[in-house]
């Protein structure tokens, strides 16, 4: 059963990830040196990491692609999901380990969990079931039928926006929204549902959020970032320091860049320069010939991921897929907003080659599904 499975590996998605992955590793490595050797520490000490979370990464993916796809829509493992990740992000609030400025991650000593990023593919899997499993009552009695989902699927963005994390939380709600339109809705209808979430949230979340800002929860460097966003130079000394380092970056790498290793914005200029700016570093060492190459791979696991939505012959599959393609494009869409200027810095890494295993990881888990669903219809199998 195994071995036939991975007969229809699906070269489409496996090449661009790889190549992804072996451009993060490298890419870490360049960014990451200088730092980490300035803080006492080992100039291959990220490199070591992300090359273990790639080889995790990997295994992941094998894993979730060799499972029976069945296991994940059963009521009780989505039961224990549920409980798991509410649990978590209410831990991480109470509890959590606080990085720059979001108390939103749990110390597993190898490995930093982040529940936002876990809840990403937790609402994929969740609300795939829900609604694929409620289809024929969504086109006439649709809150009834998926109003209890959506309702603890915005009680976990919800969490997540209080951590805070605006960044995660919008991504987790644009994959609720975009899964919602799927969904096998009118559009008429479907266009009313997103209303109507969009005034609950305005109703019950923000509400919320003005508490926990009155609370002193939500920091002033949030603030900031408007600001900078809004006006990078003139803030330049201050909040605006790191765009201002991106564009400088970007700028100096010209099309083809200065060479691998020769990035100066990474030498104290940029912050995060292996996480939220690696695309900046790319940028000036590599030149925006390497930048399209990295957003065409993505593009082409994007394209391929609705694709198979598409041709899909049951909801569920299909609804994973949408999932999985709004995931991704979104955490891109935001991360290269960020280091363009074109939105606010939120913190969101870039998939797949930014440092990090929670991210590594969670987007491993994505693909192995899509991987698993196109290896079903290749095989002629569905999930009927």
């Amino acid at each position: 059963m195994l071995s036939k499975k991975f007969r229809f590996l699906d070269y489409y998605l496996v090449i661009p990830y790889l190549l992804l992955c072996l451009i993060g590793i490298v890419m870490v490595y360049s960014a990451s040196a200088d730092i980490a050797s300035q803080n006492g520490g080992s100039p291959t000490a990220y490199l070591i990491k992300q090359a273990l979370y790639v080889v995790m990464g990997i295994m992941v993916v094998w894993f979730m692609m060799a499972i029976n796809i069945k296991i994940l829509q059963s009521p009780r493992f989505l039961v224990i999901f549920a409980a798991v990740q509410l649990g978590a992000l209410l831990f991480v609030k109470l509890f959590g380990q606080a990085v720059n400025g979001a108390q939103g991650w749990i110390n597993l000593g190898v490995i930093n969990i982040q529940p936002a990023e876990v809840c990403k593919v937790f609402l994929i899997l969740y609300l795939a079931r829900m609604l694929s499993q409620r289809e024929n009552q969504l086109s006439t009695a649709f809150f009834s039928s998926a109003g209890g989902p959506l309702l603890l699927s915005f009680v976990l963005v919800g969490l997540i926006l209080i951590q805070p994390d605006l960044g995660g939380a919008v991504i987790n709600g644009a994959i609720i929204m975009i899964m919602v339109l799927a969904s096998g809705i009118s559009w008429k209808k479907g266009v009313i549902a997103i209303f109507s979430i969009i005034f609950g949230f305005i109703l019950v979340v923000l509400p919320l959020l003005s508490r926990v800002a009155q609370s002193g929860a939500i920091h002033s460097y949030q603030l900031q970032r408007i600001v900078a966003f809004v006006n990078p130079f003139g803030t330049a000394q201050g909040a605006g320091s790191q765009l201002v380092n991106s564009y400088y970056a970007l700028s100096n790498g010209g099309v083809f860049g200065v060479g691998l290793g020769n990035s100066i914005q990474k030498m104290g200029y940029l912050p995060e320069p292996n996480t939220d700016f690696i695309m900046a570093v790319i940028g000036e060492e590599l030149g925006l010939i390497v930048v399209v190459l990295i957003m065409c791979l993505l593009g082409i696991i994007v394209a391929r991921t609705i694709w198979l939505g598409v041709r899909a012959q049951d909801a569920y599959s299909s609804l994973v897929c949408y999932g999985v393609a709004t995931f991704i494009t979104i955490q891109t869409l935001f991360n290269v907003g960020g280091v363009t200027g074109l939105l606010p810095i939120t913190g969101v890494t870039f998939p797949f080659i930014s440092y990090g295993g929670s991210s590594m990881l969670v987007l491993c888990v994505a693909l192995g599904c899509v991987l698993n669903i196109s290896a079903r219809q290749s095989s002629g199998r569905t999930l009927a």
